[in-house]
Protein backbone atom coordinates (compact mmCIF):
# COMPACT_ATOMS: atom_id res chain seq x y z
CA UNK A 1 0.00 0.00 0.00
CA UNK A 2 0.96 3.72 -0.74
CA UNK A 3 0.94 6.10 2.35
CA UNK A 4 2.06 9.49 2.94
CA UNK A 5 2.75 10.52 6.18
CA UNK A 6 2.60 14.37 7.28
CA UNK A 7 4.48 14.74 10.29
CA UNK A 8 7.67 13.61 11.39
CA UNK A 9 7.17 14.13 15.26
CA UNK A 10 6.81 11.01 17.68
CA UNK A 11 3.24 9.95 16.43
CA UNK A 12 4.57 10.44 13.02
CA UNK A 13 7.96 8.85 13.43
CA UNK A 14 6.14 5.65 15.17
CA UNK A 15 3.66 5.22 12.86
CA UNK A 16 6.26 5.53 9.92
CA UNK A 17 8.26 2.77 12.22
CA UNK A 18 5.18 0.39 12.26
CA UNK A 19 4.06 0.82 8.66
CA UNK A 20 7.25 0.87 7.21
CA UNK A 21 8.16 -2.87 8.63
CA UNK A 22 5.03 -4.15 6.99
CA UNK A 23 6.76 -3.50 3.12
CA UNK A 24 4.53 -0.23 2.77
CA UNK A 25 5.65 2.06 0.35
CA UNK A 26 5.97 5.31 2.57
CA UNK A 27 6.69 9.15 2.13
CA UNK A 28 6.58 11.43 5.15
CA UNK A 29 6.47 14.65 4.76
CA UNK A 30 8.04 17.43 7.66
CA UNK A 31 9.61 21.13 7.22
CA UNK A 32 12.68 19.32 9.03
CA UNK A 33 15.64 18.19 6.53
CA UNK A 34 17.39 16.95 9.45
CA UNK A 35 14.82 14.98 10.88
CA UNK A 36 13.67 13.46 7.78
CA UNK A 37 17.33 12.88 6.60
CA UNK A 38 17.31 10.79 10.27
CA UNK A 39 14.61 8.60 9.45
CA UNK A 40 15.22 8.07 5.64
CA UNK A 41 18.87 6.41 7.53
CA UNK A 42 16.78 4.37 9.92
CA UNK A 43 13.80 2.83 8.09
CA UNK A 44 13.00 2.09 4.17
CA UNK A 45 10.92 5.53 3.67
CA UNK A 46 11.04 8.46 1.53
CA UNK A 47 11.37 12.17 3.18
CA UNK A 48 10.14 15.20 1.46
CA UNK A 49 10.83 18.45 3.48
CA UNK A 50 8.23 21.06 3.31
CA UNK A 51 5.01 22.18 3.89
CA UNK A 52 2.08 19.14 4.09
CA UNK A 53 -0.90 21.56 3.06
CA UNK A 54 0.54 22.90 -0.45
CA UNK A 55 -0.65 21.13 -3.14
CA UNK A 56 2.69 21.02 -5.04
CA UNK A 57 4.63 19.24 -2.05
CA UNK A 58 1.90 16.88 -1.53
CA UNK A 59 2.32 15.80 -5.53
CA UNK A 60 5.83 15.79 -5.11
CA UNK A 61 5.42 13.10 -2.44
CA UNK A 62 3.60 11.32 -4.79
CA UNK A 63 -0.14 12.52 -4.02
CA UNK A 64 -1.52 11.39 -7.11
CA UNK A 65 -1.33 7.74 -6.59
CA UNK A 66 -1.67 7.31 -3.12
CA UNK A 67 -4.06 4.80 -1.33
CA UNK A 68 -4.27 6.22 2.55
CA UNK A 69 -3.05 10.05 4.04
CA UNK A 70 -2.06 10.10 7.67
CA UNK A 71 -1.53 13.54 9.30
CA UNK A 72 -0.25 13.73 12.58
CA UNK A 73 1.07 17.32 12.12
CA UNK A 74 1.31 19.46 15.46
CA UNK A 75 -1.23 21.40 14.49
CA UNK A 76 -5.17 20.30 14.33
CA UNK A 77 -5.68 23.06 11.70
CA UNK A 78 -2.76 21.86 9.73
CA UNK A 79 -4.04 18.07 10.18
CA UNK A 80 -7.38 19.10 9.11
CA UNK A 81 -6.44 21.26 5.57
CA UNK A 82 -4.12 19.08 4.78
CA UNK A 83 -6.64 16.07 4.44
CA UNK A 84 -9.30 18.50 2.48
CA UNK A 85 -6.21 19.38 -0.18
CA UNK A 86 -5.42 15.17 0.04
CA UNK A 87 -8.75 14.61 -0.56
CA UNK A 88 -9.82 16.97 -2.74
CA UNK A 89 -7.21 17.86 -4.97
CA UNK A 90 -5.77 14.63 -5.66
CA UNK A 91 -8.73 11.93 -4.54
CA UNK A 92 -6.93 10.20 -1.67
CA UNK A 93 -9.81 7.81 -0.69
CA UNK A 94 -8.93 7.19 2.37
CA UNK A 95 -7.83 10.69 4.88
CA UNK A 96 -6.99 10.32 8.87
CA UNK A 97 -6.13 13.15 11.12
CA UNK A 98 -4.52 13.32 14.02
CA UNK A 99 -6.57 15.72 16.24
CA UNK A 100 -5.98 17.42 20.08
CA UNK A 101 -8.93 19.13 20.52
CA UNK A 102 -12.26 17.57 21.56
CA UNK A 103 -14.84 19.61 19.18
CA UNK A 104 -14.40 17.78 16.14
CA UNK A 105 -16.50 14.19 16.49
CA UNK A 106 -15.60 11.16 14.02
CA UNK A 107 -19.49 11.51 13.00
CA UNK A 108 -19.36 15.96 12.98
CA UNK A 109 -20.45 16.74 10.07
CA UNK A 110 -17.32 19.38 9.55
CA UNK A 111 -15.50 16.13 9.06
CA UNK A 112 -17.39 14.64 6.34
CA UNK A 113 -16.72 15.17 2.41
CA UNK A 114 -18.08 18.48 2.33
CA UNK A 115 -15.91 19.74 5.60
CA UNK A 116 -12.67 18.70 5.68
CA UNK A 117 -13.19 15.31 4.17
CA UNK A 118 -11.60 13.41 7.61
CA UNK A 119 -12.33 9.82 6.74
CA UNK A 120 -11.15 9.12 10.82
CA UNK A 121 -9.91 10.78 13.48
CA UNK A 122 -6.90 9.64 16.31
CA UNK A 123 -6.30 11.10 19.24
CA UNK A 124 -3.40 9.96 21.41
CA UNK A 125 -4.50 11.44 24.48
CA UNK A 126 -7.68 10.37 23.83
CA UNK A 127 -6.40 7.15 23.60
CA UNK A 128 -3.52 6.89 26.29
CA UNK A 129 -6.80 8.28 29.22
CA UNK A 130 -8.77 5.26 27.60
CA UNK A 131 -6.24 2.65 28.47
CA UNK A 132 -5.33 4.03 31.55
CA UNK A 133 -9.06 4.22 32.79
CA UNK A 134 -9.35 0.23 31.50
CA UNK A 135 -6.63 -0.54 33.70
CA UNK A 136 -7.67 1.04 36.75
CA UNK A 137 -11.24 -0.70 36.29
CA UNK A 138 -9.16 -3.72 35.99
CA UNK A 139 -6.26 -3.77 37.98
CA UNK A 140 -4.84 -7.09 38.07
CA UNK A 141 -4.30 -6.80 33.80
CA UNK A 142 -1.87 -5.48 32.04
CA UNK A 143 -3.55 -4.85 29.37
CA UNK A 144 -7.09 -4.80 28.56
CA UNK A 145 -8.31 -4.15 24.99
CA UNK A 146 -11.81 -4.18 23.60
CA UNK A 147 -13.19 -5.84 20.08
CA UNK A 148 -16.63 -5.39 18.43
CA UNK A 149 -18.03 -2.15 20.64
CA UNK A 150 -16.26 -3.55 23.70
CA UNK A 151 -18.79 -7.14 23.56
CA UNK A 152 -15.26 -8.75 23.92
CA UNK A 153 -11.89 -8.00 25.55
CA UNK A 154 -8.63 -9.47 25.02
CA UNK A 155 -6.94 -9.58 28.37
CA UNK A 156 -2.98 -9.68 29.16
CA UNK A 157 -2.35 -10.83 32.73
CA UNK A 158 0.68 -12.61 34.54
CA UNK A 159 -0.08 -15.74 36.39
CA UNK A 160 -0.04 -16.07 40.20
CA UNK A 161 1.71 -18.77 42.10
CA UNK A 162 -1.08 -20.91 44.05
CA UNK A 163 -3.84 -19.83 40.66
CA UNK A 164 -5.78 -22.06 39.06
CA UNK A 165 -3.88 -21.77 36.47
CA UNK A 166 -0.32 -21.88 37.77
CA UNK A 167 0.96 -25.24 37.18
CA UNK A 168 -1.83 -27.14 34.93
CA UNK A 169 -2.29 -27.38 31.25
CA UNK A 170 -4.55 -24.98 29.23
CA UNK A 171 -7.00 -27.81 29.33
CA UNK A 172 -7.58 -28.56 33.37
CA UNK A 173 -7.79 -24.88 33.91
CA UNK A 174 -10.41 -24.41 31.43
CA UNK A 175 -12.22 -27.22 32.69
CA UNK A 176 -12.02 -26.17 36.27
CA UNK A 177 -13.30 -23.09 35.64
CA UNK A 178 -16.29 -24.21 33.32
CA UNK A 179 -18.56 -20.74 34.43
CA UNK A 180 -16.21 -18.56 32.81
CA UNK A 181 -16.17 -18.98 28.78
CA UNK A 182 -12.62 -18.09 28.14
CA UNK A 183 -10.31 -19.14 25.13
CA UNK A 184 -6.17 -18.54 25.80
CA UNK A 185 -4.60 -17.54 22.98
CA UNK A 186 -0.97 -17.15 24.25
CA UNK A 187 1.43 -17.82 26.67
CA UNK A 188 4.56 -15.89 27.05
CA UNK A 189 7.21 -17.09 29.46
CA UNK A 190 10.75 -14.67 30.23
CA UNK A 191 9.41 -12.83 26.83
CA UNK A 192 9.44 -15.48 24.34
CA UNK A 193 6.15 -17.34 23.09
CA UNK A 194 5.61 -20.43 24.36
CA UNK A 195 3.11 -22.85 22.86
CA UNK A 196 -0.08 -22.37 22.91
CA UNK A 197 -1.93 -25.99 23.06
CA UNK A 198 -4.20 -28.10 24.88
CA UNK A 199 -1.43 -29.61 26.78
CA UNK A 200 0.72 -26.29 27.59
CA UNK A 201 1.41 -26.37 31.05
CA UNK A 202 1.47 -22.81 32.18
CA UNK A 203 3.65 -21.72 35.38
CA UNK A 204 3.55 -18.73 37.45
CA UNK A 205 5.08 -15.48 36.53
CA UNK A 206 3.75 -16.59 32.49
CA UNK A 207 1.83 -13.62 30.90
CA UNK A 208 -1.09 -14.89 29.17
CA UNK A 209 -3.42 -13.35 26.79
CA UNK A 210 -7.22 -14.41 27.36
CA UNK A 211 -10.40 -13.74 25.01
CA UNK A 212 -13.48 -13.23 26.65
CA UNK A 213 -16.84 -11.92 26.82
CA UNK A 214 -17.18 -8.21 28.71
CA UNK A 215 -19.31 -9.39 30.80
CA UNK A 216 -16.82 -12.22 32.64
CA UNK A 217 -13.55 -10.21 32.33
CA UNK A 218 -13.30 -9.77 35.93
CA UNK A 219 -13.98 -13.89 36.48
CA UNK A 220 -11.12 -14.76 33.95
CA UNK A 221 -8.84 -12.19 35.89
CA UNK A 222 -9.63 -14.23 38.97
CA UNK A 223 -8.89 -17.58 37.70
CA UNK A 224 -5.67 -15.79 36.39
CA UNK A 225 -4.37 -14.23 39.43
CA UNK A 226 -5.72 -13.32 43.03
CA UNK A 227 -7.89 -10.61 43.11
CA UNK A 228 -6.98 -7.27 43.53
CA UNK A 229 -7.86 -4.79 45.96
CA UNK A 230 -10.31 -1.58 43.94
CA UNK A 231 -7.94 1.39 43.06
CA UNK A 232 -8.59 3.97 45.31
CA UNK A 233 -5.31 6.44 46.23
CA UNK A 234 -4.00 7.75 42.88
CA UNK A 235 -0.96 9.93 42.60
CA UNK A 236 -0.60 11.55 38.61
CA UNK A 237 2.20 13.03 38.09
CA UNK A 238 2.37 15.63 35.24
CA UNK A 239 -0.70 17.92 34.74
CA UNK A 240 -1.10 18.02 30.88
CA UNK A 241 -4.43 16.76 28.29
CA UNK A 242 -3.37 13.10 29.27
CA UNK A 243 -3.34 13.78 33.43
CA UNK A 244 -5.91 16.36 33.34
CA UNK A 245 -8.10 13.30 31.23
CA UNK A 246 -7.21 10.74 33.20
CA UNK A 247 -8.21 13.05 36.79
CA UNK A 248 -11.60 13.94 35.19
CA UNK A 249 -12.13 10.30 34.74
CA UNK A 250 -11.49 9.65 38.29
CA UNK A 251 -13.68 11.73 39.63
CA UNK A 252 -16.16 10.50 42.69
CA UNK A 253 -14.10 7.50 42.30
CA UNK A 254 -10.84 7.58 43.14
CA UNK A 255 -8.60 10.01 46.35
CA UNK A 256 -6.47 11.78 43.40
CA UNK A 257 -3.50 13.97 43.73
CA UNK A 258 -1.45 15.58 40.44
CA UNK A 259 1.71 16.77 40.66
CA UNK A 260 2.91 19.73 38.06
CA UNK A 261 6.00 21.25 38.00
CA UNK A 262 4.29 24.90 36.00
CA UNK A 263 2.70 27.29 38.10
CA UNK A 264 0.08 28.46 36.07
CA UNK A 265 -0.54 25.15 34.85
CA UNK A 266 -1.26 24.11 38.52
CA UNK A 267 -3.80 27.25 38.51
CA UNK A 268 -5.42 26.12 35.63
CA UNK A 269 -5.63 22.92 36.67
CA UNK A 270 -7.07 23.62 40.05
CA UNK A 271 -10.02 25.61 38.29
CA UNK A 272 -10.75 22.47 36.10
CA UNK A 273 -10.84 19.90 38.88
CA UNK A 274 -13.08 19.44 42.03
CA UNK A 275 -11.73 20.86 45.06
CA UNK A 276 -11.33 17.12 46.82
CA UNK A 277 -8.68 16.81 44.09
CA UNK A 278 -4.88 17.75 45.76
CA UNK A 279 -3.06 19.42 42.75
CA UNK A 280 0.32 20.32 44.12
CA UNK A 281 3.27 22.37 41.94
CA UNK A 282 6.99 20.13 42.43
CA UNK A 283 8.62 17.93 40.80
CA UNK A 284 7.67 14.40 41.01
CA UNK A 285 10.82 13.07 41.20
CA UNK A 286 11.27 14.74 44.35
CA UNK A 287 12.07 12.23 47.16
CA UNK A 288 10.68 13.91 49.93
CA UNK A 289 7.88 15.77 47.76
CA UNK A 290 6.72 12.29 47.24
CA UNK A 291 7.39 11.08 51.07
CA UNK A 292 5.64 14.14 52.31
CA UNK A 293 2.60 12.89 50.54
CA UNK A 294 2.69 9.79 51.25
CA UNK A 295 3.33 7.85 48.04
CA UNK A 296 3.48 4.95 49.63
CA UNK A 297 -0.07 4.99 50.19
CA UNK A 298 -1.10 5.02 46.58
CA UNK A 299 -2.50 2.32 45.31
CA UNK A 300 -1.53 3.30 41.78
CA UNK A 301 1.17 6.28 40.77
CA UNK A 302 1.07 7.36 37.30
CA UNK A 303 3.43 9.16 35.45
CA UNK A 304 2.41 11.43 32.67
CA UNK A 305 4.81 14.10 31.98
CA UNK A 306 6.17 14.85 28.57
CA UNK A 307 9.58 13.80 29.27
CA UNK A 308 10.59 10.08 29.42
CA UNK A 309 13.23 10.48 31.51
CA UNK A 310 11.22 11.94 33.98
CA UNK A 311 7.91 9.53 34.07
CA UNK A 312 10.57 6.61 34.62
CA UNK A 313 12.61 8.03 36.84
CA UNK A 314 9.57 9.29 39.27
CA UNK A 315 7.68 5.92 38.26
CA UNK A 316 10.83 4.03 40.16
CA UNK A 317 11.26 5.87 42.79
CA UNK A 318 7.62 5.62 43.76
CA UNK A 319 8.05 2.09 43.34
CA UNK A 320 10.72 1.88 45.45
CA UNK A 321 8.93 4.18 47.86
CA UNK A 322 5.77 1.50 48.41
CA UNK A 323 3.42 2.67 46.05
CA UNK A 324 1.55 -0.84 44.91
CA UNK A 325 1.23 -0.29 41.41
CA UNK A 326 2.95 2.42 39.15
CA UNK A 327 2.50 3.27 35.52
CA UNK A 328 5.16 5.39 33.09
CA UNK A 329 4.13 6.80 29.56
CA UNK A 330 7.24 6.28 27.36
CA UNK A 331 7.25 8.01 23.91
CA UNK A 332 10.39 6.41 22.96
CA UNK A 333 10.39 2.65 21.79
CA UNK A 334 13.88 2.28 22.67
CA UNK A 335 12.84 3.21 26.22
CA UNK A 336 10.10 1.10 26.54
CA UNK A 337 11.78 -2.25 26.02
CA UNK A 338 14.48 -1.51 28.09
CA UNK A 339 12.02 -1.07 30.30
CA UNK A 340 10.04 -4.18 30.38
CA UNK A 341 12.25 -6.15 32.96
CA UNK A 342 12.21 -3.12 35.64
CA UNK A 343 10.29 -2.37 38.63
CA UNK A 344 7.65 -0.44 36.57
CA UNK A 345 4.66 -2.52 36.36
CA UNK A 346 3.08 -1.30 33.07
CA UNK A 347 4.63 0.79 30.06
CA UNK A 348 2.20 3.05 28.28
CA UNK A 349 3.15 3.88 24.37
CA UNK A 350 0.89 6.65 23.20
CA UNK A 351 1.54 5.26 19.57
CA UNK A 352 0.53 1.87 20.42
CA UNK A 353 -2.27 3.08 22.03
CA UNK A 354 -3.26 4.36 18.62
CA UNK A 355 -1.44 1.98 15.38
CA UNK A 356 -4.34 -0.43 15.73
CA UNK A 357 -6.92 2.27 14.94
CA UNK A 358 -4.83 2.93 11.82
CA UNK A 359 -3.68 -0.68 11.03
CA UNK A 360 -7.20 -1.03 10.58
CA UNK A 361 -7.39 0.98 7.04
CA UNK A 362 -3.86 -0.78 6.14
CA UNK A 363 -5.17 -4.50 6.60
CA UNK A 364 -7.10 -5.99 3.57
CA UNK A 365 -10.29 -7.74 3.71
CA UNK A 366 -12.83 -6.67 5.55
CA UNK A 367 -10.51 -6.03 8.89
CA UNK A 368 -13.27 -3.93 11.30
CA UNK A 369 -10.62 -3.51 14.24
CA UNK A 370 -6.55 -4.32 15.26
CA UNK A 371 -4.85 -3.87 17.91
CA UNK A 372 -0.73 -4.09 17.81
CA UNK A 373 0.49 -5.96 20.84
CA UNK A 374 3.76 -7.10 21.93
CA UNK A 375 5.53 -3.74 20.76
CA UNK A 376 4.68 -4.37 17.77
CA UNK A 377 5.46 -8.13 17.16
CA UNK A 378 2.27 -9.63 17.35
CA UNK A 379 -1.28 -8.35 16.17
CA UNK A 380 -5.29 -9.30 17.56
CA UNK A 381 -7.46 -8.56 14.37
CA UNK A 382 -11.18 -8.87 13.98
CA UNK A 383 -12.43 -9.40 10.91
CA UNK A 384 -16.06 -10.28 9.31
CA UNK A 385 -16.68 -13.05 7.58
CA UNK A 386 -18.97 -12.47 3.94
CA UNK A 387 -20.38 -14.16 1.26
CA UNK A 388 -21.05 -17.92 1.38
CA UNK A 389 -19.26 -21.08 1.00
CA UNK A 390 -18.51 -20.61 -2.35
CA UNK A 391 -17.10 -16.94 -2.25
CA UNK A 392 -15.85 -17.08 1.22
CA UNK A 393 -12.41 -19.01 3.18
CA UNK A 394 -14.57 -18.90 6.47
CA UNK A 395 -18.20 -19.05 6.12
CA UNK A 396 -19.67 -22.02 6.38
CA UNK A 397 -16.59 -23.94 7.70
CA UNK A 398 -15.67 -25.19 10.97
CA UNK A 399 -12.41 -23.61 12.61
CA UNK A 400 -10.20 -26.85 11.96
CA UNK A 401 -11.01 -26.40 8.81
CA UNK A 402 -9.59 -23.02 8.42
CA UNK A 403 -6.06 -22.34 6.76
CA UNK A 404 -4.42 -20.67 9.59
CA UNK A 405 -1.01 -20.24 9.55
CA UNK A 406 0.98 -21.57 12.13
CA UNK A 407 0.81 -20.48 15.63
CA UNK A 408 -2.35 -17.87 14.79
CA UNK A 409 -5.48 -18.87 16.42
CA UNK A 410 -9.50 -18.05 16.48
CA UNK A 411 -10.06 -16.62 20.07
CA UNK A 412 -13.56 -15.16 19.89
CA UNK A 413 -16.14 -15.05 17.75
CA UNK A 414 -18.95 -12.59 17.86
CA UNK A 415 -22.20 -13.21 16.51
CA UNK A 416 -25.56 -11.09 15.91
CA UNK A 417 -26.59 -7.27 16.05
CA UNK A 418 -24.34 -4.98 18.07
CA UNK A 419 -27.00 -5.22 21.08
CA UNK A 420 -28.41 -8.63 20.86
CA UNK A 421 -25.15 -9.98 19.86
CA UNK A 422 -23.24 -12.99 21.92
CA UNK A 423 -19.56 -14.44 21.90
CA UNK A 424 -18.72 -17.65 21.26
CA UNK A 425 -15.45 -19.02 22.81
CA UNK A 426 -14.31 -21.23 19.42
CA UNK A 427 -14.58 -24.74 19.27
CA UNK A 428 -12.40 -27.15 16.49
CA UNK A 429 -16.55 -28.14 15.32
CA UNK A 430 -17.38 -24.22 15.49
CA UNK A 431 -19.16 -23.36 12.14
CA UNK A 432 -18.28 -19.71 10.72
CA UNK A 433 -21.91 -17.97 9.74
CA UNK A 434 -22.15 -14.89 7.17
CA UNK A 435 -21.67 -11.74 9.66
CA UNK A 436 -19.48 -13.53 12.00
CA UNK A 437 -16.66 -11.38 13.17
CA UNK A 438 -14.04 -13.31 13.87
CA UNK A 439 -11.23 -12.21 16.23
CA UNK A 440 -7.78 -14.10 15.52
CA UNK A 441 -4.41 -13.90 17.26
CA UNK A 442 -1.21 -13.32 15.44
CA UNK A 443 1.72 -14.12 17.20
CA UNK A 444 4.16 -11.95 14.42
CA UNK A 445 3.65 -10.17 11.75
CA UNK A 446 4.63 -12.31 9.10
CA UNK A 447 1.92 -14.27 9.11
CA UNK A 448 -0.43 -11.50 8.50
CA UNK A 449 -0.94 -11.92 4.83
CA UNK A 450 -2.44 -15.74 5.46
CA UNK A 451 -4.77 -14.01 7.80
CA UNK A 452 -5.94 -11.66 6.24
CA UNK A 453 -6.42 -13.46 2.87
CA UNK A 454 -9.05 -15.08 4.94
CA UNK A 455 -11.35 -12.45 5.09
CA UNK A 456 -11.11 -11.47 1.86
CA UNK A 457 -14.16 -12.31 -0.46
CA UNK A 458 -13.67 -14.41 -4.17
CA UNK A 459 -14.61 -12.23 -6.93
CA UNK A 460 -17.69 -14.25 -8.23
CA UNK A 461 -19.18 -12.18 -4.57
CA UNK A 462 -21.72 -9.61 -5.45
Amino acid sequence: MKILILGAGRVGQSVAETLASEANDITIIDPDPERLRGLEERLELRGVAGNGVQPSVLRHAGADDCDLFIACADLDATNLVACKVAHDVFGIPTTIARLRLPDFRQDDRLLGPEGFAVSRVICPEASVTRTIQELIEHPEALQVLQFSQGRAHLVAARVARGSALDGRSIADFIAQVPEVPMRLVAVYRRDEETPCEADTRVLAGDEVFVLVAREHVQAALAAIGPREPPVRRVMIAGGGKVGLGVARSLIGQCEVKLIEKQRGRCRYLAGELPGDMLVLQGDAADEELLAAEHVGDMDLFISLTSDDEDNIMSAMLAKRMGARRVMALINRRAYAEMMQASPIDIIISPADAVIGELLAHVRRGAVAAVHSLRRGVAEALEGVAHGDARTSRLVGRRIEQLALPAGARVGAIVRGERDAGQVLVPHHDTVIEEGDHVIIFVPHKRLLPQVEKLFQVRATFF
